[in-house]
């Protein structure tokens, strides 16, 4: 099986009551750190094309980013996984070799049996965002690219300062 059989969005396959045997999401947790309300800045990676990405590459990408940032600034930052793995990925096994002449049925029920999940992300999607203070906003670029190399496809990074409630009412006043 190849990675690049599962990166092309098909059509979806999410309706978990009808399918027996669904893998349950490999993606342990969707978000890592601690949440502060003072966070001063904001990183999404962003999806330059539509794209499936798989609940492994999803969770690896997230431990990446996390681990990176958790050894230099230990809990100063806030990993979220935007990315949900609802789709259902199929695969019609064929066993190839000696003596495999009565497992394989060709493309005589070729529905296949679910294998894996996904998240289907659109072109302009968020795929993690990310919070850190100034002082490691370098540290922080360096783990997004880091857990982008981790998925499928390029991504872009949108950097945002984020404005406190206290800068904003002092700037009104």
């Amino acid at each position: 099986m190849k990675a690049k059989n599962y990166r092309s969005i098909e059509r979806p396959y999410t309706r978990v009551d009808y399918i027996h045997g669904a893998p349950q999401p490999r993606l342990a947790k969707y978000d890592y750190g601690v949440w502060r309300g003072d966070y001063q800045y904001r990183i999404r990676l962003v999806a330059d094309e539509s794209v499936q990405i798989r609940d492994s590459a999803l969770d690896a990408a997230r431990v990446a980013a996390g681990k990176t940032l958790s050894q230099k600034i230990s809990d100063n930052f806030y990993l979220v996984v935007k990315a949900h793995p609802h789709h259902v990925l199929r695969e019609n096994k064929m066993i190839f070799g000696a003596h495999a002449d009565r497992l394989q049925e060709g493309m005589s029920r070729a529905f296949g049996r679910p294998v894996g999940r996904a998240a289907r992300v659109e072109k302009g999607e968020d795929v993690l965002e990310l919070y850190v203070y100034g002082k490691d906003l370098e540290l922080a670029k360096v783990a997004s690219k880091i857990a982008a190399s981790k998925l499928p496809k390029s991504y872009e990074l949108v950097i945002e300062p984020l404005v406190s409630e206290k800068v904003q009412s002092q700037a009104e006043s």
